[in-house]
């Protein structure tokens, strides 16, 4: 019997929103994307490495293991939970920063999920994140979703009840925001 012949990664890197927090494990935005890639002949596995409640620091923590084979991109989404606590952004950039640095030195392209504040947070905070997201894209030279939970963020049809995890109807727009800024990267690769 032939071994299957194990296929190149994408390692989806995050917390509660990758994780997929109160979804089954088919409805979460990596599984959607696993399909998606799969439907256009794309051939990568796709990792879900999301951690529910973990914040930029707890990245830098377990980001080893996570590049633990052939990865060849990693979407990385952290940081909501750093801005829900009232983390200041220099802190998060930093640990984005290492969690970047730690993927290129192993030659993993980097798609950056950017997020937005919580509503409660005030205007110069929102603004500050904001910034932060697109300082460290430009900086690192890595692809920017501007903001992941675009057309889902605040729309209530598209959350569970708690108002900030998508629900399946939301988790399938996510993967298909991820899918646009990182097929142009998976082309680039072909």
């Amino acid at each position: 019997m032939q071994s299957k012949k194990s296929l190149p990664k994408i390692v989806a890197f995050g917390d509660s929103l990758t994780a997929g927090l109160g979804l089954s494990v088919q409805e979460t935005y990596p599984a959607l994307l696993q399909e998606r890639l799969k439907q256009d002949g794309y051939d990568y596995e796709v990792v879900n490495s999301g951690v529910s409640g973990d914040t930029s620091a707890g990245g830098v923590r377990r980001i080893d293991w996570a590049l633990d084979g052939d990865v060849r991109f990693l979407i990385l989404e952290l940081g909501a939970n750093d801005f829900m606590r009232g983390q200041p952004t220099a802190e998060t950039k930093k640990n984005l920063n290492q969690i970047i640095d730690h993927a290129k030195s192993r030659n993993t392209k980097v798609l950056l999920a950017g997020m937005l504040a919580p509503t409660n947070a005030g205007r110069e905070y929102e603004g500050q994140i904001r910034s932060m997201f697109t300082d460290l894209a430009r900086e690192k030279q890595v692809v920017l979703i501007p903001f992941l939970l675009e057309g889902v963020g605040g729309v209530e049809l598209l959350n569970q009840p708690d108002g900030i995890h998508p629900n399946a109807a939301g988790s399938k727009i996510v993967a298909e925001t991820v899918y646009k800024y990182l097929k142009p990267m998976l082309d680039e690769r072909r």
